[in-house]
This record gives C-alpha cells, structure tokens and sequence, in this order.
C-alpha cells in the first residue's frame, strides 16, 4: 500500500489517495486526475513536486500540457527533501499515527494513515506550524 499526497499550502488542505501496488506513471495519473484535478480545475494552481522518477515520465507531462490551461507544474531541485512542504506532513503522520506502533494487518496501518489524514483534513490548523515556512 501506498500513499500519494500534495497540500494546499495557501488554504493548509491536505489531499491523498492510496495506491494499492506501487508508485508509478499511472498510479500517479489517477491521484492527478481523481485528487487534484476534481479538487482545484479549472481554478489555476501552481503545483510543485519532486524529482520521483514517475513525475517525470512523458505521460504524465502530456497530461500536464493538456491542462496547462490551468495547471502549471513545476519540478522541486534533485535530493532537496527540505523544499518539499508534503514531507514535513510525511513526518507529522508518523509522529501521530505510525511511530512506535504494530500493525498485523495492512488494513488496520491503512485505518490509522486515514484516521491521522482525516485529522488534517478536519483541522486544517493542525499543519499550519509545517507549511507556514513555505508561505
């Protein structure tokens, strides 16, 4: 199980889907178009994401030039994790839902990422200390 996340740094909103077999080009297409694009077109968004072999591929990117209308993307610098706002959400999750616990089940880790994820979702404040940085 996976996990594909971006934040709204402007409006502190955190949007995520899981992936049930790995990250890749097209896992990644059906969190662009399932996630980001349901939530935010045909508003304008600049979205930022890192070097992740699979935000790179050439699918991606023509999906990215046929919504260039309002999408515009841009690419974080390679081995810059400090940049990327979502990993400090990355560090909040573990820190609240998975540090020092077992799991037996994929289902129940599943349950407790959602219950962390709701959280933000429900309380947006609760990263506004995460991203303030990258305002």
């Amino acid at each position: 199980m996976k996990v594909f996340g971006c934040i709204d740094i402007h409006g502190s909103k955190f949007l995520y889907q899981f992936a049930e077999e790995k990250f890749n080009a097209e896992t990644y297409l059906m969190f662009l178009e399932n996630v980001l694009a349901k939530k935010y077109y045909p508003r304008k968004v600049c979205y930022i994401q890192d070097n992740a072999s699979y935000h790179k591929d050439k699918d991606i990117w023509a999906w990215f030039k046929e919504n260039k209308e309002w999408l515009f993307v841009k690419n974080l610098p390679p081995y810059c994790p400090e940049l990327n706002a979502t990993e400090y959400i990355w560090h909040h999750t573990r820190m609240q839902g998975t540090h020092n616990q077992y799991f037996d089940t994929k289902e129940k880790i599943q349950e407790k990422l959602e219950s962390v994820f709701s959280g933000i979702q429900k309380n947006p404040k609760e990263i506004n200390g995460y991203i303030r940085p990258f305002l």
